[in-house]
């Protein structure tokens, strides 16, 4: 094997594994280090994929490696980020990219000043569907965008939410219900190319949910956004009873989407329709078929999150030999997170409009470089948000015992059980 193969370290070996797979030749990049605070889940996946291991993340951005991905806590990327390209490292970053407005103010700062490859792992944009809306997109066939409806709404049992948010102060259980808004809104963004301008929201409490674990926030929400286009983007879901994984969108000459259904993607088709008077040449009334891989098929068939988790390393590794920022750069990646805090700004005023920082713009972007307005509760303090429409709550008697359960049957030992 030649060795111009990119070395990547990945910092997580929860989520973390399926990028450590994926480092791969097929996508050709090396695997050569693993960081995470977890020492005995950190040296089984070391043993597992024969690499060096670091529970220090300063010693492992010292290893001789190309590249860093960050797989660890939602709320940790931006900083992780920043300190990675900082030392040399090209960076592909889990959602979110950043928490809070200063975090993407700096991200971009930092990018722009080190010049290296900064990419944004949001996977849903490359299942086989959404690749094959936004081919069809581009060829003009249902005109400009004007409305799109994204939905990402994944519902578990307790005893599952539980065991992967382990005590009360765990990240999962304080989020807004805004802020994991990504895999709803990426895909809208990747078929179109759009970006957003003007969000307003509304968080959906579910208290027969919420009582039965230890989170504090809410359990949905619903997002419009204004596009620079003019159109809106209309995005739900969180954990609400009901799953959706589901993307729709209407144009001025016709409109499509995946077919709804049962299963995690529902039927797997796409629905294209136009009105028998506003039809393009050729163009039929309706039609409904299951789409296929632009290429690498078989490979993105095996890789989780639809085929996503392939395509991320892809590009990423593609990006870096290329030098040319992939589609899902720093910007996109700062504004597609950014809606999530933005919106939750809105949600807490029951819907005021409100307009998104331009995180290309640096005479913009010093409006928000101190702002950081973060939900979690090791900034809690004056002028910090609460995680729920309800204020600060506590968690349920009823689903705070059941943590305690669940925990102890985990092994759990932190101090919030």
């Amino acid at each position: 094997m030649s060795d111009d193969r990119i070395r990547v370290g990945v910092i997580g070996v929860g989520r973390g594994r399926s990028f450590a797979g994926g480092a791969s030749d097929t996508v050709g990049m090396k695997l050569v280090a693993l960081c995470d605070q977890w020492e005995e889940k950190l040296t089984e996946a070391g043993e597992q994929f024969g690499v060096a291991t670091y529970t220090d993340y300063d010693e492992f951005l010292q290893h001789d490696m190309d590249a860093v991905v960050l797989a660890n806590y939602f709320h940790e990327h931006a900083p992780f980020a920043i300190k990675a390209l900082r030392a040399g490292k090209h960076v592909m970053s889990e959602t979110a990219a950043n928490t809070t407005l200063a975090e993407g103010v700096e991200l971009c700062r930092v990018v722009e000043e080190t010049g290296l490859i900064y990419m944004f792992a949001e996977n849903y944009p490359y299942t086989v569907f959404n690749q094959e809306m936004r081919r069809v997109y581009r060829t003009g066939e249902i005109g400009a965008v004007t409305y799109a409806e994204g939905e990402y709404n994944h519902p578990m049992s307790p005893d599952a939410r539980l065991r992967i948010a382990p005590g009360h102060r765990h990240w999962r259980n304080w989020i807004p219900s805004t802020y994991y808004c990504t895999h709803a809104l990426a895909p809208l963004m990747y078929i179109t190319d759009t970006m957003p301008k003007r969000i307003n929201a509304l968080s959906i409490s579910c208290p027969t949910a919420e009582q039965q674990v230890t989170a504090v926030g809410d359990s949905g929400s619903v997002i419009l956004c204004r596009m620079d286009n003019g159109a809106v983007f209309r995005l739900f879901g969180l954990v609400l009873p009901g799953h959706s994984n589901w993307y729709r969108l209407h144009g001025d000459q016709g409109a499509m989407e995946i077919t709804r259904g049962g299963g995690y993607y529902g039927p797997g088709q796409v629905r294209i329709w136009h009105e028998d008077w506003n039809m393009p040449e050729g163009a039929e009334t309706e039609r409904v078929y299951t789409p296929e891989w632009p290429e690498h098929g078989e490979l993105a068939s095996q890789a989780g999150h639809g085929g996503g988790d392939f395509w991320t390393p892809f590009h990423f590794a593609n990006a870096i030999r290329s030098g040319e920022a992939p589609f899902l750069d720093v910007y996109r990646g700062v504004a597609m997170s950014s809606v999530g805090i933005v919106a939750w700004k809105s949600a807490l005023e029951e819907g005021v409009p409100l307009d998104m920082p331009d995180f290309h713009d640096e005479s913009n972007r010093k409006l928000f470089e101190n702002d950081h307005w973060s939900p979690w509760p090791q900034d809690a303090g004056p002028g910090q948000p609460p995680p729920s429409i309800h204020g600060f709550r506590d968690p349920h008697p009823t689903g705070l015992a059941h943590g305690r359960e669940v925990g102890k049957e985990m092994g759990y030992t932190g101090e919030d059980i």
